[in-house]
């Protein structure tokens, strides 16, 4: 049975105060906590085993390559990846993204089309900016309506044989919207595209799983589902992967060095040089532990629960607006009061011990779109209560008194 304030007693910080005031923490879609059992792990490994990987034949050496490599097996596993080495290690979303995008310098040329989408975050657009000067690709973008999906008729329009890639989120971190991207990957595939989706924001949420997605790259980061920052998944099917060349040079990557050729080691240790984030690893793997053992159906009931009863909630305020409203979207509210900055709002409610997130989210065409500087945003975990929502609402009812 699932018992919230058992789960709450795993989070530490829950149990900290804010300018007085209990924490009510609500800045999930950035970063989530971190358990006690992952920082556990973190502390055991600078405690006892804390050494370089693969090269060692040392006992902690050999100790910290099992451990990483079976973090690599669990992710794998999570992921449901036919091969462990489809896994890449990175230092996060961003890093993973940039990964493909260099590697497709090599394969496109100039008349190849790239689509994105207008829900991106910035580290899906960007990238893809950089690769279209490069390669003078160019970059279509699929529309979004009021209510915060993707108009899949127009996607339909923008495929053609000259589409090479197709880069949308799983879930947008602005407005919480669930994209429909076993469509969006199958009509992509149908005109001979590879699709990556950006998972950041739906690993906490639900469980991917790649083969049955047919997805040629996933990537997410591990501090948005209990694990640390600075650390991240990047998920490529082998024959992708064998055809992109590294995105960095040095150590661990290699097969062969002299000053007249290298060769490059195979995968994963291909697109891994230098050393690794190890223990940042070793605690994305338990970190994915911590989560499976709670349950990926009963988190997103639960959060389910949570989102339909602050949206519930929050509507009831006058003037206040909610961004994004479609059917299927996971535990994520944007809104503004109207007459009223999100930051001011946001200012108070940090005040009151809440915390959310405001500003553009990094997702400014989502803002252009709607025609406001940016949104409040409350984002919820399966550690998060009612009662902590009860608190937001009477934050921002404070907030719209004392700012109106």
């Amino acid at each position: 049975m699932f018992n919230v304030e058992h789960i709450r007693q795993d989070f530490p910080i829950l149990k900290r105060e804010v300018n007085g005031k209990p924490l009510v923490y609500l800045d999930n879609a950035a970063t989530s906590q971190t358990p006690q059992q992952v920082t556990d792990v973190i502390v055991d490994y600078y405690s006892n085993y804390n050494a370089n990987i693969h090269r060692g034949v040392h006992t902690l050496s050999q100790e910290a390559t099992d451990a990483y490599e079976q973090a690599r097996i669990k992710i794998q596993k999570h992921f449901n990846a036919k091969f462990s080495h489809e896994i890449i290690f990175t230092a996060g979303t961003t890093h993973g993204i940039n990964l493909v995008a260099n590697g497709f310098t090599t394969l496109l040329k100039k008349g190849d089309e790239i689509i994105v989408s207008e829900l991106e975050h910035h580290s899906n657009i960007v990238p893809w900016q950089m690769l279209c000067e490069r390669t003078e690709a160019t970059l279509k973008v699929i529309p979004m309506n009021t209510e915060g999906e993707l108009i899949m008729s127009e996607y339909d329009k923008l495929l053609s044989a000259n589409t090479k890639l197709v880069l949308v989120n799983h879930i947008s971190n602005a407005l919480g919207t669930i994209n429909p991207i076993e469509y969006i990957i199958k009509k992509a595939h149908a005109v001979g595209a590879a699709v990556l989706i950006d998972g950041a924001q739906s690993c906490p949420h639900i469980k991917p799983d790649v083969q049955a997605l047919d997805v040629d790259f996933y990537v997410t980061s591990a501090h948005k589902m209990c694990g640390p920052t600075g650390e991240g998944m990047l998920y490529g099917k082998e024959e992708w992967l064998n055809k992109l060349p590294p995105y960095q040079g040095g150590g661990e990557m290699i097969d062969k060095v002299t000053f007249e050729k290298t060769t490059y080691a195979g995968l994963p240790h291909k697109f891994e040089a230098g050393t690794p984030n190890i223990c940042g690893g070793i605690a994305f793997g338990a970190a994915i532990d911590y989560m499976n053992g709670i349950g990926f159906d009963t988190v997103a009931t639960y959060e389910h629960q949570l989102l339909d009863y602050a949206t519930e909630q929050l509507s009831e305020i006058e003037g206040l607006i909610i961004y994004g409203t479609s059917k299927n979207k996971t535990s994520v509210i944007s809104f503004n009061l109207e007459g009223i900055h999100p930051y001011d709002v946001g200012t108070i409610l940090d005040k009151l011990g809440i915390a959310v997130r405001t500003g553009h989210h990094c997702a400014q065409p989502i803002m252009d779109f709607y025609n406001i500087p940016g949104t409040v945003r409350a984002s919820f975990a399966f550690y998060n209560t009612k009662e902590e929502i009860d608190t937001l609402v009477k934050g921002v009812k404070k907030a719209k008194m004392m700012l109106s």
